[in-house]
């Protein structure tokens, strides 16, 4: 049980837009804020809820060149620019007036959820608007300006922290974070994500296990499309816990993109809500048990809008602040009433997937889910790549 968590927000966070026809909505933000609000999540006890700042060029700098950021802010300056200086102005990654600003204020959410971890004033810091995790230290990519994440976790290693796991549950490879720390043998990367072979960034590989002075530091599990809740959770305890307790972390950071899940539009994994929720206990059962409980979850991808990520991240937050949100628990008459209002689409039923019948209940194979050979063949080839150099059985 947490004594005290800091949940970050603040509205000017939704200013990271790229624009009506992106799949990047910032709503899915706000949403899910909203339905932690009227779950009662955040009046839980010991939650202190606060704004953020934009992070400084200095603490930028601790990620990203200064010539990139330079380049962020010239892109933003009203008129935007509309070249395609360090990866800004492409589809992926258009540019918008105010674009450092709104970049570096979702940054500056995760310092602030960081900084009261390090601190001591909290236990878990959570910015769901974070986890922008495959900006470059030169370059943007995949909706990402700034890498939040990799700022956060420079922040940490110089005012206190020694020893940092980042665990990345997103459907696309973590591959920012991974080159930012590639030979940096403080920070321990794990991804779990659909394989490069069917999904940008096409990177992710179990043979990209670490830089020269940081072997083994790197983890990818590259898991076949078309991989449900039971696979990815087997997956997910077959890798993470046996590292996480080796590494013996002082902090962990995680980021919780919810875009596997099967009614996503951008991927092709067929994980549930259910699944998602399991794991997100699973990780925070391992800061208290590992990193003395200093636990910072971020966001991340999510591309249904309703259906999916505001329901992940509130049971994300009601796990973080000791309020775990019954499956079964029905959605907010008030939220799905402001759904229907602001987007004219109707709201689930339920903080669960499963049929009614099952609501509650841990995630079981489905006859359409089967853990496939091809899971097990991934699992094991992670563990090849990099358990030996922990000390590890394979």
């Amino acid at each position: 049980m947490s004594e005290h968590v800091t949940f970050v927000w603040d509205e000017r966070l939704a200013a990271y837009d790229f624009g009506p026809s992106h799949p990047l909505a910032p709503v899915r933000v706000e949403l899910a804020v909203r339905l932690c609000d009227e779950l009662g999540l955040l009046d839980a006890p010991g939650v202190d809820r606060i704004g953020a700042e934009v992070a400084s060029d200095t603490d930028l700098a601790k990620v990203h060149t200064l010539d990139y950021v330079a380049a962020v802010r010239r892109a933003g300056a009203p008129p935007p620019a509309a070249d395609l200086v360090h990866g800004l102005g492409t589809p992926d990654d258009p540019v918008f007036v105010g674009m450092h600003e709104a970049s570096a204020l979702v940054a500056g959410a995760t310092l602030a959820a960081t900084r009261a971890v390090i601190s001591g004033k909290s236990e878990h810091g959570v910015n769901l608007a974070g986890g922008l995790h495959h900006a470059m230290p030169s370059t943007a990519s995949g909706f990402c300006i700034y890498n939040d994440p990799a700022v956060a976790i420079s922040w940490a290693l110089e005012n206190g922290s020694e020893r940092v796991v980042y665990v990345d549950l997103d459907v696309h490879h973590g591959d920012g974070v991974q080159a930012i720390f590639w030979n940096d043998p403080r920070v321990l990367t794990i991804s779990l994500h659909e394989s490069g072979r069917t999904l940008f960034p096409g990177t992710g590989f179990p043979a990209e296990s670490g830089g020269p002075a940081a072997a083994g530091m790197a983890v990818n599990v590259a898991l076949p499309a078309g991989t449900g809740d039971a696979g990815w959770l087997r997956a997910f305890e077959a890798i993470v816990p046996p590292l996480v307790q080796a590494f013996e972390p002082d902090l962990l950071v995680s980021q919780h993109g919810c875009d596997g899940h099967l009614l996503d539009p951008l991927a092709h994994l067929r994980l549930t809500v259910d699944g998602q929720r399991s794991a997100y206990a699973a990780v925070h059962e391992l800061a208290h048990r590992y990193s003395g409980g200093r636990w910072v979850c971020v966001g991340g991808g999510g591309y249904e809008h309703v259906q999916v990520v505001p329901r992940a991240w509130a049971h994300l937050v009601g796990i973080a602040v000791g309020m775990p949100v019954d499956p079964a628990t029905p959605i907010p008459t008030a939220w799905a009433e402001y759904v229907r209002q602001r987007l004219g689409r109707s709201a689930p039923s339920t903080m669960t997937d499963a049929p009614a019948s099952d609501a509650g209940k841990a995630p079981v194979p489905r006859p359409d889910d089967p853990v496939s050979p091809s899971v097990d063949e991934a699992i094991r080839e992670t563990r090849a790549a990099v358990f030996g150099l922990h000390g590890l059985a394979t």
